[in-house]
């Protein structure tokens, strides 16, 4: 493996970039982080035998249309960037401590294709919408939920659906690697295609490994600033 001391793996929300980080980060010895521990925007809306949805983020899924979850949480993250950013230099410099995998929603691939860091390496997890669909459904017990509950994990998977068709027309666009977890792939499978490709980058996130994604047509998928949206999340100038 050439000399990486940072890998980042983003993804849309239960596509499995925990699990994945925290395999290629034993797999290398190196120390593994989330974005969401930098700064939190309200979570998975269901219930689970050790936790209740806390009543901000019941409101926040209830009340915002899925044009207003997608501007809230892209908000959020643009907010957080210059913190990733600094967390990423910092580890990848030379005697920067032990290497370092970084997971999260929050690496857009827009963002993380503009750094100019040395020894730093990105790969993006995606899953069909079904995949993703039946692991949410299965962690909230769908089937036995409220019709409220119901309601609530419906709306999160149209922000998660909306946000991976946001983030694939990007890296199809830049030409960044992605890599699809399938149904079932077995972890240390996934591990060995984010170092193939980690070994393969001759940019952050680029290998020419993977073949770019043709951006889909205008539509409710597309990003169109929704209202209230001061800018596109193809990143700031």
């Amino acid at each position: 493996m050439r000399d990486v001391r940072v890998i980042l793996i983003g993804g849309t929300s239960n596509v499995g970039k925990s699990t994945v980080a925290r395999a290629v980060a034993e797999r290398l010895g190196f120390g593994c982080l989330s974005t969401d521990g930098l700064a939190r925007h309200p979570g998975r809306p269901w219930r689970t035998p050790e936790r209740e949805v806390p009543a901000h983020v019941a409101e926040h899924y209830a009340s915002l249309t899925v044009d207003e979850l997608i501007t809230s949480v892209l908000g959020h993250y643009e907010r957080l960037w210059s913190r990733i950013e600094d967390l990423i230099m910092e580890r990848a410099a030379e005697g920067g401590g032990t290497g370092l995998v970084l997971e999260g929603s929050a690496l857009w691939p827009v963002r993380v294709a503009e750094l100019e860091v040395p020894r730093t390496a990105a790969v993006w997890l995606t899953a069909d919408d079904a995949v993703v669909r039946a692991r949410v459904h299965t962690a909230g017990r769908y089937e036995t939920a409220a019709d409220e509950e119901q309601r609530l994990m419906d709306k999160f998977l149209a922000r998660t659906e909306r946000y991976q068709a946001l983030m694939i027309d990007d890296i199809g666009t830049l030409g960044l690697d992605r890599i699809d977890v399938g149904d079932g792939r077995p972890v240390a499978g996934l591990v060995d295609s984010v170092l193939a490709a980690v070994d393969a980058q001759h940019a952050v996130g680029r290998s020419g490994l993977s073949q770019p994604v043709a951006s889909p047509a205008p539509g409710p998928a597309s990003w169109r600033c929704p209202s209230g949206s001061g800018r596109s999340p193809r990143g700031r100038r």
